[in-house]
């Protein structure tokens, strides 16, 4: 999967990327990987705020829908978020770490998808939150 253009499977452009590539994806399960650099928007004090981290995990939603909408033949749409809830912080990585973030499909319906998300670092997770998903009939590319 890491032949994937990642620009191909999301709406989203730089500076405002955080995720570098789609490591996994099934109907359940995508895992994506995102190295911090010393320019990344999101990144306070050598470390990747909380909003990134948010972000990041949006953006694994994101690459999920955008990869399983091409496989399709469709459009990459734009998504929002819709809730986040009981998003619990352990650490936050520093620039040169590179973090996985695994998200896992509650349920989806009605353009809505409720994802379980981890980001984890060296193989310990460091964050998690339930993420609530809002997919839109805006094609991404125009």
């Amino acid at each position: 999967m890491n032949e994937i253009d990642i620009f191909e499977i999301i709406p989203q452009r730089p500076p405002m990327v955080m995720i570098d590539s789609l490591e996994s994806c099934d109907d359940t399960t995508t895992v994506t990987s995102f190295f911090i650099k010393p320019d990344c928007i999101l990144a306070d004090n050598d470390e990747l705020t909380a909003e990134g981290m948010l972000e990041n995990i949006a953006q694994t939603c994101a690459a999920r829908i955008g990869y399983l909408n091409r496989l399709a033949g469709h459009t990459v749409k734009l998504g929002f978020i819709g809730a986040i809830k009981s998003f619990r912080l352990k650490a936050r990585p520093k620039v040169g770490d590179t973090i996985k973030t695994t998200i896992t499909v509650k349920e989806e319906i009605f353009g809505i998808t409720l994802v379980d998300a981890d980001i984890s670092l060296n193989g310990n997770i460091i964050a998690n939150t339930t993420m609530k998903i809002a997919l839109s009939d805006i094609d991404a590319s125009k």
